[in-house]
């Protein structure tokens, strides 16, 4: 079992920055994880994902103004949120993938508005 808890979210103004982080628990071994994130009646959206080793992918959405990282000591993942646009809101979820099954957090809620 794999429990997430994220946190970071909030509102800022087009421009501003955000740093989302979601920390796990649970005996399962996480192999990656990532973030997505889903507005209201929209299909969720892959926004990055990290392994174990440190490779990244990032969606070309947010490429060159997000960035994701984890510090596996502490089991969390972080998402760090620059020149956040209008379209960026959302609900932050972020995921973590056992060997078994993959687990998701509750979401914490992105508004970027002026």
């Amino acid at each position: 079992q794999v429990q997430l808890v994220e946190s970071g979210g909030g509102l800022v103004q087009p421009g501003g920055s955000l740093r989302l982080s979601c920390a796990a628990s649970g005996s399962a071994r996480i192999n990656a994880m990532g973030w997505y994130r889903q507005a209201p009646g929209k299909q969720r959206e892959f926004v990055a994902h990290v392994t174990n080793g440190g490779s990244t992918v990032h969606a070309d959405s947010v490429k060159g103004r997000f960035t994701i990282s984890r510090d596996n000591a502490k089991n969390t993942v972080y998402l760090q949120m620059n020149s956040l646009k209008l379209e960026d809101t959302d609900v932050y979820c972020c995921n973590a993938l056992t060997l078994l099954r993959t687990y998701w957090g509750q979401g914490t809620q992105v508004t970027v508005s002026s």
